[in-house]
């Protein structure tokens, strides 16, 4: 664990205690989600410090994800009930098979949409062809979407499917929906169902690091804020891979849940 930082008499530097008064107001209610914070000249003048210890205060709320900057219009609480996304129950057939979305498990009790849909043929990445087990460049299907919670973008998710697949069902209604925007009532492993290709296996590998500057832009992240990378790969019963799909997560706005017998 690191340690904190102290100042030479061994107490905690006063940007730290600064952070911490604040910490304490947004936490007793004294602050709500969405006000405005003193600013930088605010606390230089309220504590008498310098505009680089009022901006490192501040530097610590942000990076806490309690707080939020407004470029040219300053900082804002930003408290958010993390999305608690349960591992293994989102991706039960029960979910999908019975026509639910696999997102109603993270966040049923709350108001999400998608936006950012493309639908669009592509050429398979080496990493992309190796997980599908597709020759670099054969055709796949790409499905992009953003999720947001409460206006807050969470997540961005891109599917590949392979277009060899699609073409052996070329004339069955629900590979025409896997194509379209809207893939209908229990998602794309129920139209893979339908196919039956339906998925029975799923191997899920994560790992925490920090964004690409495109990644910020989308997930409208804090500064020193690092996101979850979820690399999902759905199997037939035969382990025929039918579908990989790379997500992307911010990591202040999750809390992964996993459950397993002992």
């Amino acid at each position: 664990m690191n340690a904190v930082p102290t100042s030479e008499n061994g107490s905690p530097p006063v940007y730290r205690e600064i952070a911490e008064e604040m910490r304490a107001l947004i936490r007793s209610g004294q602050y709500s989600d969405g006000d405005r914070l003193p600013g930088e000249n605010t606390i230089m003048e309220s504590h008498g410090v310098a505009r680089a210890t009022a901006r490192q205060a501040l530097s610590v709320l942000i990076n806490e994800g309690l707080a939020v900057a407004v470029r040219g219009s300053g900082i804002y609480v930003r408290l958010f009930r993390p999305v608690r996304r349960h591992g293994a129950r989102r991706l039960s057939k029960e979910l999908w098979g019975n026509g639910r979305a696999i997102w109603q498990t993270d966040g049923a009790d709350r108001a999400y949409r998608v936006d950012g849909l493309r639908v669009e043929e592509a050429a398979a990445r080496e990493h992309v062809a190796r997980v599908l087990d597709l020759e670099e460049g054969a055709g796949v299907l790409r499905r992009s979407r953003r999720y947001l919670v409460e206006d807050r973008p969470v997540q961005a998710a891109v599917s590949f499917l392979p277009l060899a697949l699609l073409a052996e069902h070329a004339d069955h209604p629900s590979a025409r929906s896997i194509r379209s925007q809207d893939t209908g009532p229990g998602g794309i492993y129920a139209r893979l169902s339908d196919l039956g290709l339906a998925p029975a296996h799923f191997t899920e590998e994560i790992r925490v690091r920090m964004p690409a500057p495109e990644e910020s832009a989308e997930l409208h992240l804090a500064a020193g804020t690092p996101v979850l990378e979820v690399a999902r790969t759905a199997l037939t019963s035969r382990h025929r891979p039918v579908e990989f799909n790379q997500i992307t997560m911010d990591g202040s706005a999750y809390v992964l849940q996993y459950d397993f017998d002992a």
